[in-house]
């Protein structure tokens, strides 16, 4: 039975020149998005599709395949435990429940831009991931800052109670 997920090589488009994504390569001589200085994913493990934009746009959006869509199966990927665990257990609807990153992009009519701007979202998507979180220590509000809220509100009563009709009584 063939996996589920076949990745795609980059055959036709060539993102190491004048973009803003930073590609490198490693001692094997294969290509690397870099994520961080000690993070790194190979272009092997992300499917590129190309695939016709949506909406109006005339004969040169029936034409031409300029979205694409980008796939990255995280279960699969060379990234560490760690990222993988993150990744995961993230509550983003890009995130497939096999584990597959999937990520659309076709704000631009060049499919090297639209390639660049989905790379540089998942790009951005590993790094949310990559620094956990402080975890926040609860604490006591002063005796100072209680003693004002009261008063504040007593005033706050005050103030409103003037604004009643007067009764009979008074």
């Amino acid at each position: 039975m063939a996996p589920p997920f076949a990745f795609r090589s980059f055959k036709y488009l060539d993102l190491s020149r004048d973009s803003g994504i930073i590609l490198m390569k490693n001692f094997r001589g294969s290509q690397m998005l870099k994520i961080s200085e000690s993070i790194e994913i190979p272009l092997s493990e992300i499917e590129i599709k190309a695939v016709r934009s949506q909406g109006a746009g005339g004969q040169h959006v029936n034409k031409v395949s300029t979205a694409i869509h980008l796939f990255f199966n995280i279960e699969a990927s060379s990234l560490s435990s760690f990222l993988k665990e993150r990744l995961l257990s993230l509550r983003d609807h890009r995130i497939t429940v096999e584990g597959i990153i999937t990520i659309k992009s076709q704000e631009s009519r060049s499919q090297s831009a639209n390639t660049e701007e989905a790379m540089n979202r998942l790009k951005q998507l590993v790094q949310s991931v990559r620094v956990v979180p402080k975890k926040r220590c609860p604490t006591k509000p002063s005796r100072r800052s209680q003693e004002k809220r009261l008063k504040l509100k007593i005033q706050r009563g005050c103030t409103k109670s003037l604004r009643r009709r007067p009764s009979r009584s008074e």
